[in-house]
């Protein structure tokens, strides 16, 4: 059965289609961190990543991002980025999963917020 998905689906890894044109066509040009492998066509014109699992595009560090766009010619593994002091390392969109953010008052939240800077009105 999985085979078979593969023919169709893309969400969970390369369709049989995508796998046959990168080996074709494809020039690997490096692996990010999370293991997606990136790739370029034997002519430079186009560029694509083949992700390590899940096919979510913000799983894409800003670096590959900027390659993968032709914001810049060189890899990151050719010419590491500089990156800042303060930079947080790259988080994938965490948005509708467990690792999402909840803030204070979110119903999400296992513990309840205690609020001082009001006070409820109570009918008399």
């Amino acid at each position: 059965m999985k085979r078979l998905l593969r023919f169709a689906t893309w969400w969970d890894n390369q369709t049989y289609g995508t796998e046959l044109f990168t080996r074709r066509h494809g020039v690997k040009v490096g692996e990010d961190t999370q293991g997606n492998i990136y790739y370029r066509s034997r002519d430079g014109k186009r560029r694509w990543v083949i992700y390590n699992g899940e096919v979510q595009a913000s799983r894409v560090s800003p670096d590959w991002h900027g390659w993968l766009h032709y914001t810049w010619d060189e890899t990151p593994s050719e010419k590491p980025l500089a990156h800042k002091a303060w930079e947080l390392p790259h988080l994938e969109n965490l948005t509708g999963t467990e690792g999402a953010h909840a803030p204070a008052g979110s119903l999400r939240r296992t513990e309840p917020l205690v609020r001082r800077d009001y006070e409820a009105w109570q009918p008399e």
